[in-house]
């Protein structure tokens, strides 16, 4: 979720008491229930919950294990700075894509932003095209144009190099060869993206001939490619390539970039694009307390990756048990600390002796961590800001449960068993 990295094993040997995993639970529990049981009170009193949970795991490790809570300080300001700041410099970007948006353009579209997400990251390439997905959708826009961009743009189309999501940027800073991915990823990548778009065609083509279309726009379709506040296109480029600079200098220059994209994008661009800071704003609040509570959590992971694996783990031991915690954790310290099982992540970089020994292993880590990030709003950072954005422009989005049970159960996770059949089940 962050692609910041870290230092290993920092929590100390004894750890917190399990009782204080209760507030993420807790955190969890109200994001998913809140916004359908109480939804005027949740969208009143969100922040309060978040950062009331968050301060309580907060003083715990402000009195016992300060370098932890320090730890997931930077790893949260890390996060923002990336998000903050793809937001506000994709916001000044406008983006017109001519034609209706029929059920195979809509399929094209997604292919392109899937492949897109490897250049930009998931991160970047969501910004980028949440605005012109909704805009081409806009005549009979519904909750599964949200969904599937979520599954293949935010998530599953960053899988082929390190760039495209964070869990494989850190296997990269970690010793992975950069190509290593691509070379062997590309198979599940296919697999994956291809069936999900062939869903996406007939779910889309059964709405096509059921809804009825929304009247025409005052404002019509462009009859070609149109493209306002281009040279943001430079700044974007820039806080792609700042993630490969060390701390400080990579989050200075990000939000360097975002501020200066800001002040000089014209207004008549923003105003078209709706642009306020209310989504990321929402993100940080909710991140703010789940980075927080989230620490007892990972604190227990990373002592006990070994506990979920059994003795003598096959790959698809590995797959299942990243991917389900990649759903709810942040899928980057997923990754992380059950590629320390390998021998990895723990006494510096894994060399070719590792690959050599467990690829198989280390593909299912990392194909897990990615393909499931998408089950959830929280498995990757830019659900949630799509989510925001898409509620900006009036698209009524699945809550927290509804998103798992009408979306991810029906359609992500067919994909991710013929994925463990094809690749992982031997």
């Amino acid at each position: 979720m962050t692609g910041t990295g870290g230092v290993r094993k920092l929590f100390p040997v004894s750890g917190p008491p399990p009782l204080l995993i209760l507030p993420f639970a807790l955190l969890l529990g109200a994001m998913a229930l809140a916004p359908v049981l109480a939804p005027r009170w949740w969208g009143r009193h969100y922040a309060k919950a978040a950062l009331g949970l968050g301060a309580v795991t907060a003083a715990w490790y402000l009195r016992q294990d300060p370098a932890s809570l320090a730890h997931a300080a930077r790893e949260y300001a890390g996060f923002i700075a990336l998000v903050g700041s793809l937001f506000v410099v994709a916001g000044g970007i406008r983006l017109g894509v001519p034609g209706a948006a029929t059920p195979l353009a809509g399929a094209a579209f997604l292919l392109a932003g899937a492949l897109a997400a490897n250049v930009l990251g998931t991160t970047g390439a969501a910004m980028l095209l949440i605005r012109p997905w909704l805009e081409f959708n806009r005549r009979r826009l519904a909750a599964h144009h949200l969904v599937f961009f979520i599954f293949l743009v935010a998530n599953i189309g960053g899988c082929l190099t390190p760039i495209g999501d964070p869990p494989l940027f850190l296997g990269y800073l970690q010793g992975i060869p950069f190509w290593w991915v691509a070379r062997h990823c590309w198979p599940m990548w296919a697999t994956g993206a291809g069936l999900l778009l062939a869903i996406y065609f007939t779910v889309d083509t059964v709405h096509a001939r059921r809804a009825a279309p929304a009247p025409p726009a005052d404002e019509p379709a462009p009859a070609g490619w149109e493209l306002a506040g281009a040279a943001n296109l430079f700044w974007l480029a820039v806080i792609v390539g700042a993630v490969f600079l060390p701390p400080f200098w990579r989050e200075g220059l990000m939000l360097a970039a975002a501020a200066i994209a800001f002040f000089t994008t014209p207004k008549a661009v923003h105003a078209a694009n709706e642009f306020s800071f209310h989504p990321v704003i929402e993100v940080a609040v909710l991140f703010a307390g789940i980075f927080a509570t989230m620490i007892p959590a990972l604190a227990w992971l990373d002592r006990h990756p070994a506990a979920l694996l059994g003795p003598g783990p096959a790959p698809g031991t590995y797959y299942w048990a990243t991917g389900g915690l990649s759903a709810v954790l942040d899928n980057a310290p997923t990754y992380l600390a059950f590629l320390s099982t390998l021998g990895a992540g723990t006494a510096g970089p894994p060399d070719a002796a590792l690959l050599a020994r467990g690829p198989a292993q280390v593909l299912a880590i990392s194909v897990g961590a990615v393909f499931f990030g998408a089950a959830t709003y929280i498995g990757n950072g830019p659900n949630f800001m799509v989510k925001a954005i898409a509620e900006q422009r009036g698209l009524r989005t699945p809550a927290f449960v509804e998103f798992i049970w009408k979306f991810s159960l029906p359609f992500l996770l067919p994909v991710l068993v013929t994925v463990w059949l094809l690749f992982f089940r031997g």
